[in-house]
C-alpha cells in the first residue's frame, strides 16, 4: 500500500492535473455558452444532445470547490462561467426554479421541474457561495430549497416527491430518467436532496432548513435503508411502500457516507450514535457482497444475483470515500485495503491515459465501453473530483 503522503501526491495528480484540465480544455463551450451537450471519447463533440442543469450544476460545484481548495484563478473562471450559464439559460424567470435541460441555444427542451435537478442547482449554488460569497449564489439556492420544500416536501409521509411540471403543476410521469420506475418517490432523488442541504446548511444557519434536513437523515435510516438487507431500496410509492428489489452497490456505499456527512453537519452527537450502526452495516454490506477479486465494484444485484456486473466510474470513486469512511468511523483495516484497491482500479483501468478523464463504463473484464459519453447529461466531473477532494482530506487527518 502506498504511504500517505504518495497517496495524496496521487489524489491531487488526478485532479490537478487530469480532471480539471479535461473539463475547461475539451468541455467549454466557448461559442454558445456553458458546456457542449455530449463529448465522445476520442473527443467529438455532440451538440445536438441537449445541455442538462444537472451537468451544469455539477461543474459549478466542481470547479467552485476546486477554487476553494487550491485557489487557481481558472479554476473560478470555469466555476463562473457554469454559474452564469445555469442563471442564464436554466432559470426559468417565469416560475422560478432550473429546467431540466436545454438546447444548443439555451432554449428548454424539457421543461419539467425535477426536484433531483433543483438539488443539485442547490449543491452547486452554494458551493459557489462558499468559494466566492456572491450573495445572488446563495440567494438563489434559497429560492431552490424554499421551491423544493413548497412543493416537494411530504408533509405526511415525510421525504420529498420526484418533479412537477413546469408551473409546478403534478405530473402523471415524474421519472428521472427511461431506465427509472415510474413512482412518487426514489432514494436517488432523497439522497441528492440530503446532499444538496448539507451543503446549503454550512453556508446558512436556517431554522426550518436544519429541522428539515434532520429530518431526512431520519426518513431516510427509517423508510429507504432496509434494515433486513443493509441495502438502500429505489422506489416508493406515498407512504414508502417499496416497488422493487434491485439493489444499487454503489448507491449504497455513497449513501453511507452522505449521511454521515449530513449527520456532521447537524453537530447532534445522539444522531450520530442512532445511525453509526446502520451506516457501517451499508459499508459491510457493500464490502461483502460486491467487491470483485481486482478490487472493483459490481453495478447492480436483485435478491437472486448479480444482474449488472459492469464497471460505472461513479460507483468506484463513491465506494473509495465509503470504504475509507467506514474505516475512519470503525477502524476496521478491509476497509481501508478496499479504499486503495480501489484507487490502485481507477489507476489502472478507468482513467483513460489517451484523452484524458475517466472511461465512463467498463465491461466485467476491465476494458472500456466506448458507447458512453465522456461528457454527457449525466456524465460529469464531479464524482471523481469529489473522490479526490475528499480522500486528500481525510488522509490529512
Amino acid at each position: 500500500m502506498l504511504e500517505k503522503s504518495e497517496f495524496q501526491k496521487e489524489l491531487k495528480a488526478e485532479v490537478t492535473g487530469n480532471l480539471l484540465p479535461f473539463w475547461i480544455n475539451h468541455a467549454v463551450d466557448k461559442e454558445h455558452g456553458g458546456f457542449y451537450g455530449a463529448v465522445t471519447n476520442d473527443l467529438q463533440i455532440l451538440n445536438d444532445v441537449p445541455r442538462s442543469a444537472i451537468l451544469c450544476a455539477r461543474v459549478l460545484w466542481t470547479f467552485a470547490a476546486a477554487y476553494r481548495l487550491f485557489g487557481a484563478q481558472e479554476y473560478l473562471s470555469t466555476a463562473r462561467w457554469a454559474y452564469d450559464f445555469l442563471r442564464r439559460s436554466f432559470w426559468d424567470p417565469e416560475n422560478g426554479g432550473l429546467y431540466f435541460d436545454v438546447d444548443i441555444l439555451g432554449r428548454p427542451v424539457t421543461d419539467r421541474k425535477l426536484y433531483y435537478s433543483q438539488a443539485f442547482g442547490i449543491y452547486g449554488l452554494s458551493e459557489y457561495y462558499r468559494a466566492t460569497h456572491e450573495p445572488e449564489s446563495l440567494r438563489l439556492a434559497q429560492k431552490l430549497f424554499r421551491l423544493l420544500e413548497e412543493h416537494a416536501f411530504d408533509p405526511v409521509h415525510g421525504g420529498y416527491i420526484e418533479g412537477a411540471g413546469r408551473k409546478w403543476e403534478n405530473l402523471a410521469d415524474m421519472r428521472l430518467s427511461p431506465i427509472d420506475l415510474a413512482c412518487r418517490k426514489s432514494m436517488n432523488t432523497n439522497l441528492h436532496i440530503l446532499e444538496a442541504y448539507t451543503n446549503l446548511l454550512r453556508v446558512w444557519d436556517d431554522p426550518l432548513l436544519k429541522a428539515r434536513h434532520k429530518a431526512l437523515v431520519e426518513t431516510t435510516v427509517a423508510h429507504i435503508v432496509d434494515p433486513a438487507t443493509n441495502h438502500f431500496k429505489l422506489f416508493f410509492d406515498d407512504d414508502w411502500t417499496s416497488l422493487s428489489d434491485i439493489r444499487s452497490f454503489g448507491h449504497d456505499i455513497e449513501g453511507s457516507w452522505l449521511l454521515w456527512e449530513a449527520a456532521e453537519a447537524q453537530e447532534d452527537p445522539e444522531l450520530q450514535q442512532r445511525i453509526l450502526a446502520p451506516v457501517l452495516a451499508m459499508a459491510d454490506t457493500v464490502f461483502r457482497e460486491a467487491l470483485e477479486a481486482d478490487g472493483s465494484l459490481l453495478y447492480e444485484a436483485d435478491p437472486h444475483g448479480v444482474i449488472n456486473a459492469n464497471k460505472a466510474w461513479w460507483p468506484q470513486a463513491e465506494a473509495m470515500v465509503g470504504f475509507y469512511n467506514a474505516y475512519q468511523l470503525s477502524g476496521r483495516l478491509e476497509f481501508s485495503s478496499a479504499a486503495y484497491r480501489l484507487w490502485e482500479y481507477i489507476q489502472n483501468h478507468i482513467v483513460d491515459r489517451v484523452h484524458g478523464e475517466w472511461y465512463k463504463q467498463l465491461f466485467r473484464d476491465g476494458t472500456p465501453d466506448l458507447s458512453h459519453y465522456k461528457v454527457g447529461p449525466w456524465d460529469c466531473p464531479y464524482h471523481a473530483s469529489r473522490a479526490c477532494y475528499e480522500m486528500l482530506a481525510r488522509l490529512e487527518k
